[in-house]
């Protein structure tokens, strides 16, 4: 009873902790591709008046996820993760995420970053897809986005705030570390 309550202690508390410091070291060696869902916004969807170009119509950062996002971009500096640039969505949660959090960094918006939940969708994820194969610099290109982008290219969600750091071997690509940053 005592080994079986100890092995889900450590599945549950050690093992993320080295998976999140194996997703460090990797991103300290440089040349990966990071899936960063954006920090703490409330709420779930877009109000009615959903308007991409307007913040007013969108779910943005709380004060919660504003702290989040300096949180993120402070830790990749501590890491010493180096950071070849930001892209990011152009919901202003997953802007804001990423010009709080890598202030010092570019930032340029990525639409095959963005969620619509509509018939395009695929083909931004397919434009995605592409650019995340093709990348070859040696330091980290960090990709701000949502959790059904993460979702729709790696097969597997992520919480807000938390880092995907994409394995790109052959035609699919996949999960290779994790980062959780609360």
């Amino acid at each position: 009873m005592i080994r079986t309550a100890l092995m889900i202690f450590l599945a549950f508390v050690v093992s993320p902790a080295m998976a999140t410091e194996a997703g460090w070291e990797l991103l300290r060696t440089g040349g990966q591709v990071v899936l960063l869902r954006h920090a703490y916004a409330p709420g779930a969807g877009e109000p009615g008046n959903f308007d991409i170009e307007n913040c007013g119509t969108q779910r943005l950062l709380s004060d919660r996820g504003e702290h989040q996002a300096r949180r993120i971009g402070a830790l990749f500096a501590a890491r010493g993760a180096p950071i070849d640039h930001v892209e990011t969505s152009r919901f202003c949660r997953c802007r804001d995420t990423a010009l709080i959090g890598f202030r010092d960094e570019e930032v340029v918006d990525n639409d095959a970053l963005d969620w619509f939940g509509d018939e395009d969708d695929e083909a931004r994820m397919e434009r995605a897809r592409e650019q995340i194969r093709a990348y070859s610099g040696s330091r980290n290109l960090i990709m701000v986005t949502h959790e059904e982008v993460i979702r729709a290219l790696v097969g597997a969600g992520a919480h807000e705030g938390e880092a995907v750091i994409v394995s790109r071997g052959g035609d699919q690509l996949g999960v290779a570390a994790r980062i959780r940053i609360n």
